[in-house]
Order: structure tokens, then C-alpha cells, then sequence
């Protein structure tokens, strides 16, 4: 990958809503050339999205996150794959990992209620044939998300005394 693709992607992963021309500025570079090394980074599948993230504690809406540490014992010649696979398939998940560790994949999926993901846990995953453990971790805060700190703690406007 060149270099100015590269420095598009840094750029652009933390703020996605970046205009071309300014993004062109930034790099020194023509608008014509960048828009062309994006539409070449989206049609390879480099980036795959652009998203914007809300505060949601902030609007008033409920909304439980949940991090689900899954087991899985993977069929002979399919690997993590599959199961993934059926796993990110439900619309209730929003991201499938494949990690290291004491577990195999972690799944991150958002509900309404603590009940809601629970269900979700007890009704869909663990019913699944190649599941055979999972732990559910509930987010009752985010200060960082994406390298973007969620809430600034409000400045201190006391007057300071000396001694």
C-alpha cells in the first residue's frame, strides 16, 4: 500500500465525514487523486463502512451494550469461520472477534433490556451446537470509545487559595 493511501486511511478513521478538498490539503496532494485512492481503498474492501458514533447516555434512549465472551468448539475442517459467521448473522450483533485467550470469539450486541440480552444469550447463542460456554459482561459506562473520549469532565471554576 502507498503511503498516500495510508495516510488517507489515519486520517480518515478519525473523522470519516472529512471533505475531499480539505482531506487533499492536508496531504498536499490534488482532490481528483485522493477520491481516486478511496474509491480504489472501498473497492478493495479496505474500508468497509464509515460510521458515526453517539453518545446514546446523552439522548435519553435505553440501551444495554453487552461484550459475550463465547467458547466454541469448531468442527473438523471449518474452523471459527462458520461459526462466526452464524453468529453475525443475527441482527441484534453488531461486532464478531476472534480472539486469544480462555475464550474464542467475543460478540458485541446492543438491546433494550438487561432481560433482552440476556434472552438473546440464552435463547440464540448457547443453543447453538458448537457453543459450549459463554460470559456475559454488561458496559454501564464508556469514557473512550474509537480513541474519542465519550464525556469531558466539567473544569473545576473555583478561585484557588493561596495560603
Amino acid at each position: 500500500m502507498n503511503t498516500l493511501k495510508e495516510r488517507i486511511l489515519t486520517i480518515i478513521e478519525k473523522n470519516s465525514r472529512i471533505d475531499i478538498a480539505e482531506l487533499a490539503v492536508m496531504l498536499g496532494t490534488e482532490e481528483a487523486e485522493v477520491a481516486g485512492a478511496m474509491q480504489e481503498l472501498e473497492n478493495d474492501g479496505i474500508i468497509c463502512g464509515y460510521h458515526t458514533m453517539i453518545n446514546w447516555d446523552k439522548t435519553g434512549i435505553e440501551k444495554v451494550t453487552a461484550l459475550i465472551e463465547v467458547r466454541v468448539t469448531p468442527k473438523r475442517g471449518q474452523g471459527f469461520e462458520n461459526i462466526a459467521e452464524r453468529i453475525y448473522k443475527y441482527p441484534e450483533v453488531n461486532t464478531v472477534y476472534l480472539m486469544s485467550g480462555g475464550y474464542d470469539l467475543m460478540v458485541i450486541l446492543e438491546g433494550k433490556t438487561l432481560r433482552e440480552v440476556a434472552g438473546f444469550v440464552t435463547d440464540k447463542l448457547s443453543t447453538l451446537d458448537t457453543v459450549v460456554g459463554t460470559t456475559t459482561h454488561f458496559i454501564l459506562k464508556k469514557y473512550k470509545d474509537h480513541g474519542t473520549i465519550m464525556g469531558k469532565r466539567a473544569e473545576d471554576m473555583r478561585e484557588k487559595v493561596m495560603p
